[in-house]
């Protein structure tokens, strides 16, 4: 582990203060939703779809941002409005209001990662980007599932869990606002189109989109699912810390495996074993609370998996200083299928009854394994010993990509345009 400067601990506590309310702050919405009972889990799986709303325009509005006014005076002011946002959904329960401030609110959030980002790349030597991003991972999905235990603190209903949350936020301003020594690096936007980076890996493109779906259904609308089945707010918190815990548990076995052999085979294993296990919690009988979690958790870790594999594999075929480029695109992608997972999985709820939450996982992780397998026919396998390593990323915003080890930024620009190779995975 490398030597944190006390900027990297500020930076850090800083993200896992945002996380830890962002976090518990989603699973709150989808309780408080599934309460209603003339808010059916269509509806609220489009409200919570605004948050994947926002955070892509964020992620595409937010530099100009950031170029005009500057880092820090960004960072203060979205993360007030985030905490405005926050406390507001408290005031009245209506889901075109709750859509609009769920938008508003996914905006900031990608701004604020942005800007923690920028700052923790600028903080980050060349070799300690990889160790870095490892911490920087392990913060965030701890702050995540550790989380959703503060919903056991007060009724969902009440005006005090969104009042913590919009305290979190506020709190989260202190360390990096204050830290003297934060260095930013400037913010990359992407150079690469969805035509080039398809033409690099169609594999990577519909991979990233296809775990933007299923990420989005797990991260917006599970604890609306879990409220829909019965559970109370103690099980909705460890059924949703489950499903965030296997997404941390999962994610190095899996890409380790993938260095190991073909990555596209990983992917379609993985896909494979997903669309079962979503079958399975979709059809068989309740086997017991802590036997679902369990499954649960494991088909949550596995689908979470995909999209760094998705940008490990597209990382064979482009070069490393194209990285946050292609990063950025898929990134893109992945936020579009995001938006729509949300959707799709409470509608297919509303549609065939609970069960069309999982069975709508299990046939998108099942449709993504054939395409995965009908690449692997239409392309040779890359040599393993060409394939670079793999590494666990965040899904936040492009930012994150430059602390990945595999990327090596260019020295002089020269005003090129990109050239990516035609290869294709």
């Amino acid at each position: 582990m490398p030597a944190l400067s006390p900027a990297v601990v500020a930076l850090l506590l800083s993200v896992v203060l945002l996380q830890m309310a962002n976090g518990m702050f989603s699973s709150l919405l989808g309780v408080r939703l599934g309460m209603e009972p003339e808010i059916n889990s269509q509806v609220a799986g489009l409200v919570m779809s605004g948050y994947f709303v926002g955070m892509v325009l964020g992620c595409l509005a937010v530099p100009r941002i950031i170029e005009q006014v500057g880092h820090v005076r960004t960072f203060a002011a979205l993360v007030s409005i985030m905490s405005a946002a926050s406390i507001s959904h408290a005031f009245y329960v209506d889901p075109w209001y709750w859509f609009i401030l769920r938008v508003i609110y996914g905006v900031c959030v990608a701004g604020a990662y942005m800007v923690a980002e920028s700052w923790l790349n600028g903080a980050a030597s060349n070799n300690q980007r990889g160790s870095l991003l490892s911490i920087y991972m392990v913060a965030q999905y701890l702050a995540m599932t550790g989380a959703q235990f503060l919903l056991n603190l007060a009724p969902p209903s009440s005006f005090i869990l969104y009042a913590l949350v919009s305290i979190l936020f506020s709190l989260a301003l202190v360390p990096l606002t204050l830290s003297r020594s934060a260095a930013s690096s400037s913010v990359t936007r992407s150079a690469l189109s969805f035509r080039q980076l398809y033409r690099i890996s169609p594999l990577g493109m519909v991979a990233s989109f296809g775990s933007g779906i299923l990420s989005g259904a797990l991260f917006g609308a599970s604890s609306v699912y879990a409220t829909a089945i019965g559970f109370s707010v103690p099980e909705v918190a460890i059924f949703v810390s489950a499903v965030l815990g296997g997404g941390l548990v999962m994610q190095w076995p899996v890409g380790k495996m993938s260095d190991l052999m073909d990555r596209r085979t990983v992917i379609a294993g993985t896909l494979m074993l997903s669309a079962v296990l979503g079958l399975l919690l979709a059809f068989l009988p309740f086997p017991g609370f802590w036997v679902f979690v369990t499954m649960a958790g494991l088909y949550g870790g596995l689908c979470m998996t995909v999209y760094s594999l998705a940008i490990a594999h597209t990382n064979d075929y482009v070069e490393s200083t194209d990285l946050v480029a292609a990063s950025a695109g898929l990134l893109l992608a992945f936020g579009i299928g995001a938006v729509a997972g949300p959707i799709a999985a409470t509608s297919a709820m509303q549609w065939v009854g609970n069960w069309g939450y999982y069975g709508f996982g299990a046939l998108t992780a099942g449709l993504l394994a054939l395409f995965t397998v009908w690449r692997m026919v239409q392309r040779t396998a890359l040599p393993v010993e060409e394939q670079g390593p793999w590494v666990s990323v965040s899904r936040t915003t492009p930012m994150a990509a430059e602390l990945d080890p595999r990327w090596e930024p260019e020295e002089e620009t020269g005003g090129d345009d990109p050239k990516p190779t035609p290869a294709a995975g």
